[in-house]
């Protein structure tokens, strides 16, 4: 007897079991118990769920054949031209509605004494009951107790669920093998590239260097030819070429809403330049022989400035070479040290056939900031 069916008749033998209402209030209660028991356990799926109220079903139906009256075999004649009617009323238990008539029997032949006729027992139609939520005078079922025998009456997934559980097992552990054996195989690649397992012989173990010193601001470099220039100062390893010098500054055109006046201080000479409120730039006029020995080369301009005291600004350069093409803008940030401000351009190899300029916007946010022009050079790239 498995643990629902002998729920169910504890549950019968605490009323009268012989009452068909009881009985019913019963097996709904049943019903209820495991309903109880699936919300209990999410993980049940609705196959299962439903296997386990078909399993109830059958045992509802087996314990309610207990409750029929025996009934005796029949036959029907076929040739009789009349039969006369010995109906043995054989009761169908229909749960949860009124008891409908049961249809009528006939017996062939003389009837047989209820002691001598064989008897066979009709299995009822149980239908789907539903479960209430309570039930007044019935004795509670609890699908999780234990049973009698000591094992829970508890849903378990079936067999067809176990066994894709157990197929599933394996791929995550596939799964989790081989993304450990790839993080170890990338750890080993990254040692090796980075010299972890070198031997001792391949390691460096000669003292370190001491590393140079700084005194003060003067820093000398092990290697004097190959120190770096200072802010503003000439690079002489380079053949400049001479583009605009404060010296002549009849190559300047200056529009008239914008200023250039040679100044000089303790820095040297320079050009001061303030564009318009317009944003108008100061053109500085680059030679047609300039630009001849610059065709086809990879040139290097400098533009030696610095922004007037106490007022940061922003430039911006552009170019026309005529034939040869033009820079493009260019903008730089200006501070108040005299500077190099650098840019290169590719030149076609072509005749120039005339001059070209540089035009400098001293204040690129339209402010009327001034900027200090030391140098305009230009140097031929090896």
């Amino acid at each position: 007897m498995d643990a629902i069916e002998k729920a169910i008749r504890n549950a019968l033998e605490k009323g009268n079991a012989e009452d068909r209402a009881f009985r019913e209030k019963v097996y709904r209660s049943a019903f209820a118990a495991l309903d109880r028991a699936l919300q209990a356990n999410p993980g049940v799926t609705v196959e299962v769920a439903i296997k386990r109220r078909k399993a109830i079903q059958a045992t509802i139906t087996e314990i309610e054949s207990e409750f029929l009256p025996a009934v005796p075999d029949v036959g029907l004649e076929v040739d009789a031209p009349a039969a006369e009617p010995a109906a043995t009323a054989a009761p169908a238990i229909e749960i949860g509605g009124d008891q409908a008539p049961s249809p009528a029997v006939t017996v062939d032949g003389p009837a047989q004494p209820a002691s001598d006729a064989p008897r066979s027992r009709v299995l009822p139609v149980v239908p789907d009951i539903m479960p209430d939520a309570t039930l007044a005078g019935v004795p509670a079922i609890d699908m999780s107790a234990p049973a009698a025998s000591g094992a829970a009456t508890e849903v378990a997934p079936d067999r067809d669920e176990r066994r894709i559980r157990g197929r599933r097992l394996p791929l995550t552990a596939i799964f989790f093998t081989v993304t450990l054996l790839a993080a170890i195989g990338i750890g080993v690649f990254f040692a090796i590239q980075t010299g972890v397992f070198k031997t001792a012989a391949q390691l460096d173990t000669a003292p370190p260097e001491a590393p140079p010193t700084v005194e003060g601001d003067d820093f000398t470099p092990a290697d004097g030819a190959n120190a770096p220039a200072k802010p503003g100062a000439a690079d002489q390893s380079r053949n400049w070429i001479n583009v605009f010098s404060p010296a002549d500054p009849t190559h300047v055109a200056a529009p008239s809403d914008a200023k250039a006046s040679v100044m000089k201080d303790d820095t040297g000479p320079f050009l001061r330049i303030q564009s318009g409120p317009s944003g108008s730039a100061i053109a500085f006029d680059v030679g047609q022989g300039v630009l001849e020995k610059l065709a086809g080369k990879h040139a290097v301009f400098d533009i030696i400035a610095r922004a007037e005291e106490g007022k940061d600004t922003q430039i911006s350069v552009d170019c026309n070479f005529g034939e040869l093409g033009d820079c493009g803008r260019k903008r730089y940030a200006v501070g108040q040290q005299r500077n190099e401000y650098l840019f290169d351009v590719q030149f076609p190899n072509k005749h120039p056939g005339s001059a070209g300029t540089i035009a400098v916007n001293s204040d690129f946010d339209k402010q009327g900031k001034a900027v200090d022009i030391y140098e305009i050079r230009v140097s031929i790239e090896p």
